[in-house]
């Protein structure tokens, strides 16, 4: 018999609420940014005594957060291969991906601190690949960075009966914003071909290809 298992057990029921009250803290924060940790509480079903055990502070909970997220924005980053797949296809892969988590992490993707050096540096990454390829011409991967990020929330937060989504013939509302925003980045930094979101149908044609 090894020992420590009534020790592994906690740890084990720590993580659990551990994930409950950041998953719960997702949801009441991006409903109410100023709700207290009472109100996460009672919504991840732990005792109040629970969330401050895990949390000395408010600020604890959001670096919690913030955390979280950038450890799935770097895992993307892996996943999507922005060192070694075609660039364009990462980047139709990459923004596929983070319109999944600013869906899923409404509140989180707010926070400053949810974009690391580390994640800025795999975009700077992939727009200097994309300019190496002749995808862009614009020269200066940080700039093309700041355009995309800031277009991707303008794409994302763009009402669904918009006629520039709905002028976009896609699958699905998500695939529309993701044609929108690929086109508009490419065209914006110097690209071609970006026209009725040809160039990500194009894209995904060769990611299916890329994969197998």
């Amino acid at each position: 018999m090894s020992g420590g298992g009534p020790s592994r057990r906690v740890r084990a029921d720590a993580e659990r609420s551990t994930a409950r009250i950041l998953e719960a803290a997702e949801d009441v924060l991006a409903a109410d940014p100023n709700a207290p940790l009472e109100r996460i509480a009672d919504a991840a079903g732990v005792a109040r005594a629970t969330v401050h055990r895990r949390f000395s502070s408010r600020t604890a909970l959001l670096d919690a957060l913030a955390a979280q997220l950038n450890e799935r924005y770097v895992r993307a980053l892996a996943e999507t291969r922005v060192t070694t797949a075609p660039p364009l296809v990462a980047l139709q892969r990459l923004t596929e991906t983070v319109f999944n988590l600013k869906l899923s992490h409404r509140f989180a993707v707010q926070l400053d601190a949810a974009v690391t050096p580390e994640v800025l540096a795999g975009l700077d990454l992939l727009f200097a690949r994309l300019r190496d390829a002749g995808v862009i011409t614009a020269l200066d991967p940080v700039w093309c960075r700041r355009v995309y990020l800031a277009l991707l929330h303008e794409a994302h937060d763009l009402p669904a009966d918009s006629p520039v989504l709905t002028a976009l013939s896609a699958g699905s509302e998500v695939e529309a914003r993701i044609n929108l925003l690929v086109d508009t980045v490419i065209g914006a930094l110097g690209g071609t071909d970006t026209t009725n979101g040809l160039l990500v149908r194009s894209v995904r044609t060769s990611a299916s290809d890329d994969r197998t």
